[in-house]
């Protein structure tokens, strides 16, 4: 059989071993600014998503610090792969480098 020389894509989705055509059916489309922002493990974050810090951040102007495993709701993305726009109580205008937050 011709099919059986594929190589299987694993969707971590929906835990099953898939075709590379389905794979590229399945694949999430590029968001409408074209930016993909992703977090320090991969996962691709949008408008709206909460976020978990992976280290201790100093603010900088806030004299304050962002202790790792601290939730961040509601996260907005600016349009750099690497920033994301959110708040914090006390804290206006914070932006982090996506590299330091994981998605929850």
């Amino acid at each position: 059989m011709a099919g059986e020389d594929e190589d299987y894509v694993y969707d971590e989705a929906t835990g099953e071993w898939i075709s590379p055509a389905d794979a590229a059916a399945r694949a999430p489309a590029a968001p409408a600014g074209g930016v993909e922002v992703r977090d320090a493990v991969g996962n691709l974050l949008a408008d709206g998503d909460q976020v978990t810090l992976i280290k201790d951040l100093k603010v900088k102007g806030a004299n304050q610090t962002l202790k790792r495993g601290t939730l961040i709701k509601s996260i907005r993305l600016t349009g750099d792969p690497q920033e994301i726009d959110c708040r914090h109580d006390g804290i206006k205008g914070l932006v982090l480098r996506a590299e330091f937050v994981k998605k929850r």
